[in-house]
């Protein structure tokens, strides 16, 4: 009997999905734990697999098309068993299911004529004729969010390709079959925009720039936000990283230090590791820091969890495994859940100090700036030091000045003196 694929929820937040890419075709077999398609989800492009063998007979999202959790993404049965009556009772119009069937046939034979005379929608541009614009008569390209993806990537002028997919729409396949045009050099003359001229780009927002914006903007509207801000003398930090990393094998970064030195100062602050829960303040034994990652599309925030318990060479390793498999898009829900503090870095970029909006459920969130050359007074004598700037946003709910102040002071503690990390 056929069994229903339905759209599955990947992160505690996500509420649709949107299918990057489909790895199976209508008609093709399918086995159990093979991969069936690729989920954008709000967090990440997550791998999904089969849980049923069979003939893949149904897809119910197309590439590039949002539907939510537990909608019918996909039907797997026997071959050419009769599924209107399940895609009925699943409340999915029969018409559409009965009409997919033959559509992806065409796409997997391109070589065969279709039976319509209307000629199909070209999906490449070839040398032999000029580049026809795409769908949309002006900016906005109707094309799959993995389409644009990839032209972008590729360099592919997206307005120089048809879509083969639905009405038109450019997806993933246009891209891999592209050729490139090169047109006549007079005609590249005209190409050009006039110098003055208005142009733009409608991008299509993906699933994770739409949770960061609902996210950050509940947080932002209803978390009563402080900030405090704290020059650490980092003249011993620094020294002691060039010890460890002087070692053999070892690689510690000041951020991997700053996992650490948090981590102790949240033991020694229990109410700044704490979450508003609307009726109640949870007050969390355990430490779970969470560390912004930057990705193409946004920002994720991978978990290092019971991070008191670790050495700086464990928080090193989990902190570079997790900023890789971000930016390969290999996250799962686990390593993204679970936060009780969160840290956003954003010295590397030479940025001198900023201030960061709290990451639901916590109550705080610290903004590390760069380490700065400045002159500094010790000792009663004006000399050179190297001072890092941080920033403690706090939800005056959960966290006062004062209680906010003393983790500053302790965390302060912890970086100027690294042996104490130790103790």
């Amino acid at each position: 009997m056929a069994e229903i694929v339905y759209m599955p929820k990947l992160s505690d937040t996500m509420t649709e999905g949107v299918v990057a890419a489909w790895n199976k075709k209508v008609g093709e077999e399918v086995k159990e734990g093979e991969i069936l398609a690729e989920i954008e989800t709000d967090k990440a492009t997550m791998e999904f697999e089969s849980f049923y063998d069979g003939v893949l007979l149904h897809i119910g999202v197309e590439t590039g098309s949002a539907a939510p959790v537990n909608s019918v993404l996909a039907v797997i049965g026997a071959k050419d068993e009769d599924i209107a009556e399940i895609l009925k009772n699943a409340g999915t119009d029969d018409s559409e299911a009965n009409a997919s069937v033959p559509q992806e046939e065409s796409k997997a034979e391109p070589a065969v004529a279709p039976a319509n005379p209307t000629p199909s929608p070209t999906p490449v541009a070839t040398p032999a004729s000029k580049p026809e614009k795409g769908p949309s008569s002006n900016d906005k390209i109707f094309a799959s969010p993995l389409a644009k993806k990839l032209a972008s990537e590729k360099g592919i002028d997206l307005n120089t390709l048809q879509g083969s997919g639905d009405n038109g729409r450019i997806i993933k396949r246009d891209i891999d079959h592209y050729i490139p045009f090169t047109p006549a050099a007079p005609a590249a003359q005209f190409s050009a925009a006039p110098a003055g001229t208005e142009s733009y780009r409608d991008e299509t927002v993906s699933q994770m720039r739409k949770t960061i914006a609902r996210r950050l903007a509940d947080s932002k509207f209803t978390a009563p936000h402080f900030y405090l801000t704290l020059d650490i003398d980092m003249d011993n930090a620094i020294s002691a990283r060039k010890a460890m990393n002087a070692m053999e094998g070892v690689k510690v970064s000041f951020n991997d230090m700053v996992v650490k030195s948090v981590a102790h100062s949240l033991k020694k602050n229990p109410n700044v590791n704490s979450a508003w829960m609307g009726d109640f303040i949870r007050r969390n034994d355990h430490v779970h820091i969470g560390v912004a990652v930057a990705v193409e599309d946004g920002l994720l925030v991978p978990v290092v969890k019971f991070a008191d318990t670790k050495g700086l060479m464990q928080i090193s390793a989990e902190v570079k495994d997790f900023a890789q498999k971000a930016k390969d898009k290999k996250l799962q829900p686990s390593d993204w859940e679970g936060n009780t503090f969160t840290i956003s870095n954003l010295g590397m970029f030479g940025i001198e100090s900023f201030t960061a909006i709290v990451n639901p459920p916590d109550s705080c969130i610290l903004a590390i700036g760069g380490i700065k050359q400045v002159p500094v007074v010790k000792d009663g004598a004006l000399v050179p030091g190297n001072v890092m700037k941080v920033t403690l946003s706090c939800d005056h709910r959960v966290v006062d000045g004062a209680t906010g102040a003393a983790f500053l002071q302790d965390f302060k503690q912890f970086l100027e003196n690294p042996v104490s990390m130790l103790l």
